[in-house]
């Protein structure tokens, strides 16, 4: 479960300061999946950036899970991050490792003495298994983006963030990674907040909020 009471935050913007969140308040329940919308520049992906403790609220408590990460120092924050998936708009593969090397990367430096018991079972559903040894410059971008939803898996996380999966997708494509990625998180239980320009990607969703002048207009 999320829960966010009070959230304040704010950014420099030249020589103003804009501020994105003034006690902002919501809650996920366990599970659930999200589609986040709203205008270029609302805080969506701060809002992202937030649960995932890769920014530090300026106020207020962010609760994951039981775990109240905006109290947490740089070391705890690290540790929790380990336990989230996060898929990015731009894959964020390395280009010298084969397929194969990327999904198990940062699992190896997280947990060098487990295998990695999703691998098998998911590089099955995702349809990449004659992809294990290429590069990702020999794989399509929605190649590419399955990759990242596998290594985002990979760790059986509980929540899974993704900052705007498709963005750099054509329609067709699009659908088909939307709609693995929330089958994927359906069955296996995961709370899954997908930030999209997409109203028609919001259809594969349990919930749909949009958010303008920090808050959330449902």
């Amino acid at each position: 479960m999320i829960s966010v009471t009070d959230l304040c935050f704010s950014r420099a913007d030249g020589d103003q300061v804009q501020t994105l969140f003034d006690d902002f308040s919501f809650e996920v329940s366990t599970k659930e999946q999200v589609a986040l919308l709203g205008d270029s520049g609302s805080g969506k992906t701060t809002l992202l950036h937030l649960l995932a403790g890769l920014l530090t609220p300026d106020g207020g408590q962010i609760i994951i899970n039981g775990e109240v990460i905006s109290a947490y120092n740089d070391k705890q924050l690290a540790h929790y991050r380990r336990k989230i998936g996060l898929i990015f708009q731009h894959y964020q593969l390395l280009d010298c490792l084969t397929v194969k090397q990327n999904i198990l990367f940062q699992h190896q430096l997280n947990y060098p003495n487990q295998t990695a018991k999703e691998f098998d079972l998911l590089i099955e559903q995702l349809g990449l298994n004659g992809k294990l040894n290429k590069l990702p410059h020999q794989l399509s971008g929605g190649e590419q983006q399955r990759v990242g939803i596998v290594r985002a898996l990979i760790n059986q996380p509980k929540l899974i963030l993704a900052d705007e999966p498709t963005g750099n997708l054509d329609q067709a494509r699009s659908h088909q990674v939307v709609e693995m990625l929330t089958s994927l998180c359906k069955e296996r239980q995961i709370n899954l907040i997908m930030v999209t320009h997409s109203q028609q990607l919001t259809q594969y969703f349990d919930t749909v909020k949009v958010l303008a002048n920090g808050q959330f207009n449902e």
